[in-house]
């Protein structure tokens, strides 16, 4: 049985909130990633994804997350695709996990991985969830997802793309944002 644990407050529309670049950042965004980075700490896979679609102020929030922590925000495509260029296909595909592990591990204790779609390239042949929690194991990361929730699943790209994920939620801390604001609890997810 699959269940939702809040583990911090929902943000009402009314919240304080900012302008960042043209979006509009409620101040307690930064509060909930915090707390959930804190409930990370005991957890097997101390992974926390920040789920958004496109235009819904992620970027911003792992930004401010690293400004706050005095941490860099890792552009994931960006370190990988420069990394992954000397190798051939199938080289590619054997030695992301290690090339990421490379990337992960030179961060701060906290892990702000952002622009995460090269994960996701069929090509690659990889589970992009199962390779995040794989990082997670020593350390906090936080990830910006390009997605969504509905129905306990998170997703990745609409149904019918190459690049289609869906996961059942489980053991995993979410943060998610919609429409600009955080409106959703900052979510644990256990399976029983």
């Amino acid at each position: 049985m699959i269940g939702f644990l809040p583990v911090a407050r929902r943000i009402s529309p009314t919240a304080m909130s900012v302008m960042r670049n043209g979006v509009i950042m409620p101040e307690p965004i930064q509060d909930k990633i915090r707390d959930a980075i804190k409930q990370s700490e005991g957890l097997y896979h101390r992974l926390v994804l920040l789920v958004g679609e496109n235009g819904s102020g992620k970027t911003t929030a792992i930004r401010d997350a690293a400004h706050a922590l005095d941490a860099d925000v890792i552009n994931v495509n960006l370190a990988l695709s420069t990394k992954l260029l000397e190798l051939t296909a199938k080289q590619r595909a054997l030695r992301l996990a290690e090339l990421l592990g490379e990337v992960v591990e030179n961060s701060a204790p906290v892990a702000l991985l952002d622009n995460t779609e090269i994960l996701f390239d069929h090509n690659l042949q990889q589970d992009p969830l199962r390779l995040l929690q794989s990082m997670s194991r020593n350390r906090c990361v936080v990830v910006s997802w390009n997605g969504t929730i509905r129905d306990n699943k998170l997703t990745y790209a609409e149904a019918g793309h190459p690049e289609y994920r869906r996961y059942d939620l489980t053991e995993t801390l979410v943060v998610e944002i919609r429409q600009s604001i955080a409106t959703g609890p900052v979510h644990w997810v256990r399976s029983a």
